[in-house]
Formats: structure tokens, sequence, C-alpha cells
């Protein structure tokens, strides 16, 4: 009879979550696109927000955390900072006659306040007898808020730093 009695416990505590993804990737908004919505749906308070961006930011630049392009090749400390560094080299014509071509270099440089959004990369889990969800974080990407020479706004992750060293394994394979 005990022995029933441990069977039953050891298959109920027995894990009942179920894979549901081992990849997905999604972007979060931290800084509220309006300021009509309660201050929580899509937003973190600024200082929250800013240690966040912080943190990523000042790991990547130092190298306490391993960085990765958006092909998933390792990038180092210095190419991070590059990539907050843009500079275009542009062709544009004189407003005035003789109306002549001429070149013009322009510099954009992402700033903190410029990431507004961080990028996610999770695996999924679902208990579905309880309808519970487990999220594991994979990896993570600042999202900078972009203006491109014509004007036209455009979303830009910037680097990858993956938080699962089993996935980074899983990469170089």
């Amino acid at each position: 009879m005990s022995f029933l009695l441990f069977m039953v416990l050891i298959s109920c505590r027995q894990d009942q979550k179920e894979l549901i993804t081992q990849k997905i990737q999604y972007d979060v908004l931290i800084k509220s696109p309006d300021a009509d919505y309660d201050w929580w749906i899509q937003n973190l308070p600024g200082p929250q927000r800013e240690n966040l961006v912080n943190i990523i930011l000042d790991g990547a630049l130092s190298g306490k955390y391993p960085s990765y392009d958006y092909f998933n090749n390792p990038i180092s400390a210095y190419d991070v900072s590059k990539i907050l560094s843009d500079t275009s080299v542009l062709t544009l014509m004189a407003k005035e006659p003789p109306y002549e071509y001429y070149d013009t270099t322009i510099v954009y440089r992402i700033q903190r306040d410029d990431i507004l959004k961080i990028r996610f990369l999770e695996e999924w889990k679902t208990d579905k007898n309880k309808l519970t969800f487990e999220k594991r974080v994979l990896g993570i990407a600042p999202v900078a808020r972009r203006i491109d020479p014509m004007g036209i706004e455009r979303w830009q992750p910037l680097f990858w730093i993956y938080t699962d060293d089993n996935f980074i394994q899983s990469l170089k394979k």
C-alpha cells in the first residue's frame, strides 16, 4: 500500500510542462508610444528603463557580455561601439545654381534614449493542466528607433546578447 502511495505522489510531482516552442522572437516596447496609456502598458518607468538599457549597453561595451551580430557571429566590444555610431556618405545636389553634386558625411550616433524596444528570443513551455507558462529567455537585443537619410523611421536591432550557454553552443554547430 505504501509503495502505491509513493508512486502516486511521484507521478503527481513529475514535470507536467509541455514544450510549446524552442524559439520565439518578439519585440517589447519599453517606452510607451502614447502618453494616454496607463503607465505600465508598453512601458517601463524612466529609471528602470534607463537602468536596463545601461546594463545591456555597458555590459556589451565593456566585453562583460559576449555579443553577436544579426547572423550570430561573435562581435567585439569595439564592434558594438561602431554599431552605436554609424557614418554615411551621401551625394547631394546644391539648392542653388549651378546645382552641382557634392558629397557630405553624416555621423549618426545612437543615444541610450533611442533604445525604446528590447527584442527577446525565448523558449516557451506550458502546464496544460494548470494553464501556466514558463518562459526561458535565450537572448536579448536592444532595438533603437532610427530615422534614415530619407527621413523614414525604422527600428534597428543593434546586437544580440545570449543568456543561455546551451543555446550559444547550439549556434556553433
